[in-house]
């Protein structure tokens, strides 16, 4: 999708009304602004982010790390909907959905990478 942060200054942590803003491309290499608004923060534990403005109609982001015997197990559970009706629900059959699987399996790979290095 072409995922952009535009936000300059994120700090290291994140916290409850924080504001983050993106372009991404997830149709047609059409460029789009992304402004997502974090409302719940649990210090090391979960955080949800919610679209403002963005490609969505609507977007809810619930990030979870639970601890696990090998490390901490990354849990996300997202909530969307697309706009436009029937021509939106027919988009997430055709693109929409296995464009946002591609994302989270290209996180788990990257995560795998940096975090579950076997000696």
């Amino acid at each position: 999708m072409k995922f952009k942060v535009l936000t300059k200054e994120l700090g290291e942590e994140i916290y409850e009304g924080m504001v983050i803003e993106y372009i991404v491309s997830p149709i047609l290499n059409v460029p789009l602004k992304w402004r997502t608004l974090i409302t719940q923060v649990d210090q090391f534990k979960s955080f949800t982010d919610e679209q403002e403005r963005g490609p969505y109609r609507y977007w809810n982001h619930y990030h979870e790390f639970i601890p696990h015997l090998d490390g901490v197990l990354m849990k996300d559970t997202v909530t969307y909907e697309l706009p436009f009706g029937m021509i939106g629900n027919i988009a997430h059959s055709l693109l929409v959905k296995h464009k946002l699987e591609g994302i989270f399996d290209y996180r788990k790979v990257i995560l795998n990478k940096l975090f579950n290095k076997k000696s």
